[in-house]
């Protein structure tokens, strides 16, 4: 569907959504081939908001974002083990040269181990920066930035949508939300959406403009 605007009586400007054929090709088999924006748009942010609003959530998507930073690092573990032994490798020779056993091999090794840890050291670092981990507290926090929304702003709205929805689709009589995490989805009816009230979720609200 797409959006359309027009004109109805007293200049008042309306805003909706239109199946996409009716305009192409003049033709359209969907029950609803038009549906108002705002409500639509009522019903989505309602529905994100209500997610935010529960520690529940928070703590499912915080779960989720640890164990997703632990699979898709797998280099940086790697080389932290190979620091670690690397480290211990240096305690041992320092051990042995306390114990009176120092020669230019003893040396060597040590000067071996000791640009190795340097070279781990920077691997780490670039691993680091380049894919920062966070921790769950951080995710928490994050998500419950969020709560303080401002759902009155178009802004904000667009932001909470980008942020969390992966798409919103119509049916007949009901709309389908799917969020932008594993089987998260919700099903809100046309009855539902009609009486979407914003009031009772995020920050202050008034109906937002464009």
């Amino acid at each position: 569907m797409v959006e359309e605007s027009g004109t109805g009586e007293a200049k008042a400007k309306y805003r909706y959504y239109r199946c996409v054929n009716t305009k192409r090709h003049k033709t359209c088999n969907a029950k609803r081939k038009t549906v108002r924006k705002q409500p639509i748009e009522d019903a989505v942010v309602k529905a994100i908001m209500e997610k935010i609003m529960d520690d529940n959530f928070l703590n499912k998507i915080a779960e989720a974002v640890m164990n997703l930073q632990t699979h898709e690092s797998g280099a940086l573990p790697l080389l932290k083990k190979q620091l670690v032994e690397v480290e211990r490798g240096i305690q041992n020779m320092l051990n042995a040269i306390q114990a009176g056993i120092f020669n230019s091999s003893t040396k060597q090794r040590l000067d071996e181990l000791e640009k190795e840890k340097s070279d781990l050291e920077l691997n780490i670092a670039q691993e680091e920066m380049q894919r920062p981990m966070f921790t769950r507290e951080q995710v928490i926090c994050w998500l419950e930035y969020f709560r303080k929304t401002d759902i009155k702003s178009l802004d904000s709205r667009r932001i909470l949508i980008d942020r969390f929805v992966n798409a919103v689709v119509v049916y007949d009589d009901y709309i389908l939300i799917t969020f932008n995490y594993k089987d998260g989805a919700k099903r809100i009816s046309f009855s539902d959406i009609e009486s979407s009230d914003l009031s009772l979720v995020g920050g202050p609200y008034d109906k937002p403009h464009g």
